[in-house]
Formats: C-alpha cells, structure tokens, sequence
C-alpha cells in the first residue's frame, strides 16, 4: 500500500466506530420512505433487531464465553455492528420525526447525533461504554416504539405515548436481565448508573412530549402556504389563487407579504397520516401585537386520514384582519405543531401578479 493508503486505514481504524454509525444514515437516506410502509417498518425492526444482537454479543465476547476464536472477532465486529444498528435507528427517527413538526422537532436528535460522535471518540472506559451503549440503545428503542405504535394501533395520543414508554421500558429491562446473564458482576456494579440513565432518557421524552416538541408523530405536514383564495372544485381538486412574491421575500429569514383582496385569506395544508389512522387537525391563526406577543385570533380544526403520500389536504380561512405580522400553525389537538407559517399583511397596498394552480 501506499503511505497515503496506509494513513487512510489507520484513520478509519481509529474512528470505525463513528464510520458505522453514519453508515446507518447512508442505508436510511437510500431506503426509508414512509412510515407505514412493509419495508420501512421492516428496516427499522432490523435495526432494534441487530442493536439487540450485536449489544449482547459485545459482551458474550468481553466476558470471554465464545468459544476461543470467535472472542476477538466478537469484541472487534460486534460493536461496529451495533453502531451502524443505532445510526440507522437514529437516522431513521430523525427523517420522520423531521417530517412530522418544525425545525425544533428535530432539534434533540441533531443533539444526540453530536453526543453520540463525542461518546464514540471520547467514551473509553468499560463500564462508561456499558452505560454510554445501553442509554443510546434505549434511546432508540423508545424513539422507534413511539412511532410504529400509532402506525400499528391506528390511534395516537397521550395513552399511546404512555404505553408505548411502558413497552420501552419492559423490553430494555429484559435486555439488562440478559447482560446481566452474561456479564452478572459488571451488572450489579454498575446497577444504579443503569437505571439513572434509563430513568433519565424516560423522563426527558415524557417532557418533551408533554412540552410538545416532540411532534404528533406519525403525521407529517407535506405542505404549508398562505394564500388569497382556496376552494374545492367539483372534480375533487383545489382551486388555489395567490400572489407571486419576489425572489427576495423567498429568501430565509423573510417573510411573504399579502395584499388580500377579496375579504379573506386561507392557509393551504396537507398532513400525511398513516393508512389506519384518522386524527384531527387544527390551524391556528395569530397576529403579532404591539408588545411582541402572539396573539390567537382562531383555531379551527378538521378531521384528516391516512390517503396517499401526498397528504390530506385542507384548509381554512379568516376575514377579519389587520396589517402587520401574523403565522399560521397547523398542530394537533394538543397543540403539537406540524409546521408555520408566518407572514405579512399589508392591507392598503395592491396585489402583485396573481397565479392560479389545482393542487
């Protein structure tokens, strides 16, 4: 091999643990399509499934009770196996729950993404690998469970969120019970770190659910506009009429202006939604006040199923109104938000060059 060759091997022998968890991002990005699909859903479980595996066979190999050549292979193969197993799990939440809520949604895994990277380089001592492995894998765990249980049960809501954390927590404990099997007196010393990590992965999720950043997962907006007018036409279509905004209100940190011209505005939606599950879908309206402060002017919902990948679309509109800065949220019934949009009025101007689409 060459010098330049002989680098690159040692580069990646030194980081092979990082190389196979983004790995699992590639296979995701290639595979994953929507969540109540045979095949995701099939992917995902093989992910836990190999996570599972690899995590217990890690330490049938620590613990030296393989037979004597499948040891070394077991303790070098075993964890790049289950870290391509969580950067698939990882990715693969990432990608859905990205798709069922704002920017803020997916927030905590880009967070993780990083934590995960640092545990890799910097994580070198046994029993802080044990716990570093066992908290990621819980993390997936949970972040799966909570998702293919709506998809599965066709219902979502508290209750699901709730049994799908006891599952969760049932399936993790019987994995520690195995560990412990394997490896009883590394268990029993490291015990209480164990269960306070897990306790505090489960705690932080049942926050963020009930803060509502975590998402209305497994629904997911497909699309969001503010427009001048919308309706139904008689083929089953929507009639879609908006203003043309100039190239620079498309750029980020602006916002769409409107001229309303017809005594109305409506925010456009459609919401994907798993093939079993109906659920009910709110727009919320509100106006920036004079102190900086979102006020609600309406909040109106309707109900939406599982279609087609396109989503389920909707709409609702507002004829009372005022210049200034105003967003349209579209969450569920609890007040998880799929997306917004926020935008200006400008009730004394003229619209712009109008387009007209069936959407």
């Amino acid at each position: 091999m060459t010098e330049r060759t002989k680098r690159l091997v040692r580069m990646v022998k030194r980081h092979w643990l990082t190389f196979g968890f983004f790995l699992g991002f590639i296979t995701d990005a290639i595979l994953l399509n929507r969540i109540d699909d045979l095949v995701d859903n099939l992917i995902l479980l093989a992910y836990v499934l190999l996570a599972t595996t690899a995590m217990l066979l890690l330490y049938v190999g620590v613990a030296e009770r393989a037979p004597s050549f499948l040891t070394p292979i077991l303790k070098k193969y075993a964890p790049i196996l289950m870290q391509y197993a969580f950067g698939g799990l990882l990715s693969g939440m990432l990608i859905f729950y990205g798709r069922s809520g704002d920017w803020l949604a997916s927030a905590p895994f880009y967070a993780l993404i990083l934590v995960v990277i640092f545990g890799n380089e910097f994580v070198g001592k046994r029993s802080d690998r044990l716990i570093y492995n066992i908290g990621l894998y819980f993390t997936g765990l949970f972040s799966y469970i909570v998702l293919v249980v709506p998809v599965i049960t066709g219902k979502m809501g508290d209750w699901m969120f709730i049994i799908s954390g006891v599952i969760s927590l049932m399936i993790v404990w019987q994995v520690v019970k195995l560990l412990y099997r394997i490896v009883p007196n590394f268990i029993t010393a490291n015990i209480k770190r164990v269960i306070i990590t897990v306790g505090a992965i489960y705690i932080t999720f049942n926050a963020l659910y009930f803060t509502n950043v975590i998402p209305p997962i497994p629904l997911s907006l497909t699309e969001l506009e503010i427009v001048q007018s919308v309706y139904r036409t008689d083929a089953g279509s929507y009639r879609i009429e908006s203003e043309q905004q100039p190239w620079y209100r498309r750029l980020p940190l602006t916002k769409p202006l409107l001229h309303p011209q017809e005594g109305s505005i409506a925010c456009f939606a459609r919401v994907f939604a798993p093939t079993r599950l109906s659920a009910e879908i709110f727009h919320r309206w509100e106006y920036l006040d004079e102190a900086g402060v979102w006020q609600q002017h309406l909040r109106y919902g309707y109900n939406i199923s599982g279609v087609n990948s396109g989503g389920y679309g909707g709409y609702t509109k507002i004829s009372s109104f005022h210049t200034g800065t105003w967003r349209c949220s579209v969450e569920s019934k609890r007040g998880q938000v799929l997306g917004r949009e926020t935008f200006l009025i400008d009730t004394t101007g003229q619209a712009g060059k109008m387009e007209v689409r069936y959407d």
